[in-house]
């Protein structure tokens, strides 16, 4: 089975809508997001009616756990408190109860999905685990890969005989070798952090064990412009840059 990974979309429904056509282009079997779903950009709405139309699952976000829910929102900064407060206003009654009802984690096909950390932690970023507490998380898991979200970045993170290994990825494929358990970060479809301003997604196909990494060309400018228009903090339309 191919699956692709989506994570991070955060309102950019026109990163959204360039990785929905390579994908399709890719002949993939079934589309999962890790959540983030909304957040900084300007078309949270959309995004979350897209992701419903298509039929794609999501796990709970950060910024999922923060809609409706004043007390969560002192885990942010203020500017990303702001907003949030304004996807709120831009969001319907049933786009909001969607997103507060997904659940912290999934897991199909052997695979365990997940926004922060496994089991089904929404807000730990991978970072923040050392490697005493990766070795312990990957020893615990119940599946062989896990994917995850919330950095922005792509890496990869095994348990080998020679303890806890990370790699960044880069865009192409590659084969996954060993019986060790693994992290696969999937980076980021609407606010990519890793120094390329390209949308993000991968594809795992099962069988082989094989990871693709897919950088996806969108329209920067018109999302950019979205955000300033939509009265969300202009700093998160200079970061699509």
């Amino acid at each position: 089975m191919r699956i692709a990974v989506l994570s991070d979309i955060h309102g950019n429904l026109e990163a959204l809508n360039e990785v929905l056509a390579d994908l399709d282009r890719r002949g993939v079997d079934r589309t999962i997001s890790l959540g983030d779903n909304v957040g900084y950009g300007p078309e949270p709405e959309a995004v979350v009616r897209t992701l419903r139309e298509r039929d794609i699952p999501s796990v709970m976000g950060n910024h999922e756990w923060a809609l409706g829910r004043p007390e969560n929102l002192d885990w942010f900064n203020p500017t990303a408190r702001e907003a949030l407060v304004r996807t709120e206003a831009l969001m319907s009654e049933a786009s909001l109860s969607f997103c507060r009802s997904l659940p912290a984690s999934l897991t199909l096909e052997g695979c365990r999905f997940v926004h922060g950390i496994p089991p089904d932690d929404v807000i730990t970023y991978l970072f923040q685990a050392d490697a005493v507490d990766l070795e312990r998380t990957l020893t615990a898991m119940e599946e062989e890969t896990c994917f995850v979200g919330h950095t922005h970045e792509l890496l990869l993170v095994e348990l080998g005989t020679r303890g806890i290994e990370v790699e960044r990825l880069g865009e192409g494929r590659r084969a996954l070798e060993g019986e060790g358990c693994r992290l696969i970060n999937a980076g980021s479809v609407g606010q990519p952090r890793d120094g390329d301003n390209r949308a993000k997604y991968v594809i795992w196909d099962t069988e082989p064990r094989v990871l693709e990494v897919r950088f996806v060309s969108y329209d920067i400018r018109r999302t950019a412009e979205g955000i300033v228009a939509a009265g969300i903090p202009e700093i998160y339309a200079d970061r699509l840059w």
